[in-house]
């Protein structure tokens, strides 16, 4: 079953009330986010997915050996959910300024013409179809990385759906060893700390959590402690940059024992730019692109 909406709402508001104290130069990022969010938990609410079927040897094969359970192109996705917040995502955007503004609006626009078919556009997402993406893009003259954002935004909640119900073959408390997720095998976006310093991952994609080792780099599998180190930042103590020399990526971690506050995975990631910026100076990169 879902999760009750008001309950998850209420504590991604919570979230986001405590970071707004805390950076209030964000305010107009951390305005716009909480809409992308609350609307994403609200179609949560009203998404039904029915258990994607692994077969007994397959299952038991890919735990073993820790492939991911499915490819991306497997996550099933309710339609109707999506497009519902499809619809309301674009309207949300809007309401920003500039180039995201005007292709959210041509976006919705060509939807309700029905020159643009919203399972199309999903299952082209699910498939990586760059040249698909490309010609809507190109044909309604609007920004690529704005539909990506709008159409991944609006599958999440079906994307998590999915990995919830797949999340249960898992022991989490068990360390998954790779640096993929254990779902769907794409890298994390964030790495948490939380009670007994037992670290977790949550991906980038599906947003499924795991357990990881504590010296890790996911992005080359580096264990190597003299090779792999961290940057604390002043002022933040929940909050710090995990660097992996060898490959020369970066990782963002929360602490959760030092922050003493509600957090929610997707808004530790876009209310800390100024990691990616320090990650930079540094001569960092990052090893993931996430869309929300």
């Amino acid at each position: 079953m879902p999760e009750n909406t008001d309950s998850s709402s209420g504590r991604i508001l919570s979230a986001l009330e405590e970071i707004r104290k805390l950076k209030p130069n964000y305010s107009d990022l951390l305005d716009f986010y909480e809409k992308i969010f609350i609307a994403q938990e609200d179609s949560a609410n009203q998404t039904r997915i029915e258990p994607l079927k692994i077969s007994a040897d397959t299952l038991a094969l890919k735990v073993k050996e820790q492939f991911p359970l499915i490819d991306i192109s497997q996550f099933a996705i309710d339609s109707k959910a999506a497009a519902a917040l499809f619809k309301n995502l674009c309207e949300i955007v809007q309401q920003t300024s500039g180039a995201m503004s005007k292709s959210a609006g041509a976006i919705g626009k060509a939807v309700e013409a029905g020159k643009l078919d919203l399972e199309t556009l999903f299952a082209a997402f699910l498939k990586s179809d760059e040249e698909y993406f490309q010609k809507v893009s190109d044909e309604l003259k609007i920004d690529n990385k704005t539909l990506g954002f709008i159409v991944y935004s609006s599958v999440k909640p079906s994307l998590a759906r999915c990995a919830e119900q797949l999340s249960t073959h898992f022991d989490k408390n068990l360390p998954w060893e790779k640096g993929y997720c254990p779902i769907c095998g794409s890298p994390p976006a964030i790495s948490i700390f939380e009670e007994n310093g037992k670290r977790f991952f949550s991906c980038s994609f599906c947003w499924h959590k795991w357990a990881t080792k504590r010296i890790f780099c996911p992005f080359c599998d580096n264990t190597d402690h003299n090779t792999l180190h961290y940057f604390e930042i002043e002022s933040e103590e929940e909050h710090r940059l995990d660097v992996c020399d060898k490959c020369g990526k970066y990782i963002k971690t929360v602490d959760t024992r030092k922050a003493g506050r509600e957090i929610y995975p997707p808004l530790e990631y876009i209310s800390t730019p100024h990691l990616d910026i320090k990650a930079a100076e540094t001569g960092f990169k990052s090893g993931i692109e996430v869309g929300f």
